[in-house]
This record gives structure tokens, C-alpha cells and sequence, in this order.
């Protein structure tokens, strides 16, 4: 498996979608720089209103998670069962 999952997720725009935001004021204020769309409860705001974005993205890491592991248990068994005098596997 790999030893990392970690992602970055941007945050976007929720009129326009783009990520180029400008954070201004330790994220106090935050516009996007393509459509001027104003958020001015900063990070928290746009947060919560990337909130199924955001969830949508750890279900894809999840997923990913799962089927590495998935993966991972079933190399093992056959490993384990093709040396094995007892069970064969093909």
C-alpha cells in the first residue's frame, strides 16, 4: 500500500468554480480573483459551502484506501497459500 493518502484539497469558488481565491487578511476576506464573488466569512464560509465537495473527495481517498487494501490482503493470501502443501490457488 502506499505509505501516503494525503491530499490537498482546493477550495473553489461557488459561483464560478474557479480556485483562484484571494485570501486576504489572515483568510478573513476571501474573493475569487475571476468572478469577484466576495466571501466574507473567509475560510470558515467557504468551507462550509465546499462542504459536499470536500466530502465527495474523501469518499473518492476512501475508496482508494479500500481497494489498495483490498489488494494488498489478496497478494498475501495467495502468497501464503501458494507456498502451502495443502491449498492450491490458481
Amino acid at each position: 500500500m502506499k505509505e501516503n493518502y494525503s491530499r490537498n484539497i482546493l477550495l473553489r469558488c461557488i459561483v464560478c468554480g474557479d480556485i483562484d481565491l484571494d485570501y486576504v487578511e489572515n483568510e478573513l476576506t476571501i474573493t475569487c480573483n475571476r468572478c469577484g464573488k466576495e466571501y466574507p466569512g473567509g475560510y470558515d464560509e467557504l468551507v462550509e459551502l465546499n462542504q459536499s465537495y470536500i466530502d465527495e473527495q474523501i469518499q473518492g481517498m476512501e475508496t482508494e484506501i479500500e481497494k489498495d487494501a483490498q489488494k494488498e490482503l489478496d497478494d498475501a493470501f495467495k502468497k501464503v497459500f501458494k507456498n502451502s502443501k495443502y491449498f492450491k490457488i490458481k
